[in-house]
């Protein structure tokens, strides 16, 4: 798979997360990708996001890495007519080209889908913008999570709005602009002609609400901040903490589930008390059933619970920080090492997916 896109030729003018999430993809999976940055601006500008902790005169911080590892960089200041011609002569043989432009800014530069389209017809164009092709709008993940509702839902019942630990939103585009490039990919093999593909922020976020949505469209419910629990399912989201000092927490998404979850604590008769013997019996419920289910799993070991709940298949997992997620083997698995320089750099792959042909 690392040669997958091996004959692809991709082109990067792209910042931050969104758009270079996507050169991301092509460059892991074996295409050239030339990531053009601007050396008067002093490039991408999350290379200057560091870490109280990194080295302040590294050119380069690990936010950085995380989505521009395996790709080329061309300093290229395209405001200058020459610099912009040799822009030009990668585009002539490119097949795609990713951009993140304010609207407007891709026609100032010169580099906007129809210039580029009328030096190769076959080009494929993809675009990210904050809140659409015609606004100018700025447009950070924070500001999405914000006008999206996602913070509005995020954080402890009765707390301020919460922004998600990671840009999200940006890693969202992402996803549905990959989407559009290969949906594009397989029009150009059978009609050769290329495409103009473009994803907003704000509508991904919008179609990334899912169950959410639907429960204020269908169903009324606005949602609001609840911590982990779950609006649809219970227990779902509630902290528990083992005997020897861990924290979990469980996802009973069926009423099996949850009876083999009353099988193993010893406690057969809590699954047909008929305040818990539904799943929505005990979402109007969840509060009493916290309450009785915390002493008897903190009877358990962490080792004794997680075997037995695999055993049984009820679905449990560990609240475990990043130190503890490098620990597991299938996490391990997911590293990638490439040469910057002198250093080597471990990155985390951004594809999940196995491919057998």
């Amino acid at each position: 798979m690392d040669n997958f896109f091996k004959d692809l030729n991709v082109i990067e003018l792209a910042g931050v997360l969104a758009g270079p999430g996507v050169g991301y993809f092509f460059a892991e999976l074996g295409a050239r990708v030339i990531k053009i940055e601007n050396p008067a601006s002093g490039g991408d500008i999350t290379r200057s996001w560091k870490l109280k902790n990194e080295p302040p005169d590294d050119q380069t911080s690990a936010y950085f890495w995380s989505v521009n590892a395996f790709k080329e960089t061309l300093w290229l200041d395209i405001t200058q007519p020459d610099q912009l011609q040799q822009l030009y002569e990668l585009v002539k043989e490119a097949d795609v080209v990713i951009t993140n432009f304010k609207a407007g800014d891709d026609k100032k530069l010169k580099v906007d889908y129809e210039t580029l389209a009328h030096l190769n017809s076959s080009l494929i164009y993809a675009s990210i913008s904050g809140f659409g092709n015609n606004s100018g709008r700025m447009a950070y993940d924070l500001v999405l999570q914000a006008e999206s509702s996602f913070m509005s839902m995020n954080g402890d019942a009765g707390g301020p709005p919460l922004k998600m630990p990671v840009a999200l939103i940006d890693i969202l585009a992402g996803h549905q602009l990959k989407e559009a490039i290969l949906l594009a990919m397989l029009q150009k093999n059978k009609t050769g002609k290329g495409a103009h593909v473009s994803v907003s922020l704000f509508e991904s976020a919008v179609a990334s609400l899912a169950n959410q949505a639907t429960n204020w469209l269908i169903a009324g419910h606005l949602p609001k901040a609840s911590g982990t629990l779950h609006p649809n399912i219970a227990p779902y989201g509630e902290l528990f903490e083992t005997r020897d000092k861990h924290l979990v927490t469980f996802a009973i998404g069926s009423n099996k589930q949850f009876k083999q979850l009353c099988d193993l604590l010893q406690y057969n008769t809590l699954a047909i008390d008929s305040k818990y013997s539904t799943n929505q019996s005990r979402v109007n419920n969840r509060t009493q059933l916290y309450a009785i289910l915390y002493p008897y799993i903190n009877k358990f070991d962490f080792k004794v619970l997680d075997t037995a709940c695999i055993e049984r298949g009820i679905p449990m997992g560990k609240i475990r920080n990043m130190k503890e997620l490098f620990e597991l083997p299938e996490a391990l698995a997911m590293l990638k090492e490439f040469s910057s320089g002198t250093k080597k750099i471990k990155v985390v792959s951004g594809n999940a997916f196995k491919f057998k042909s």
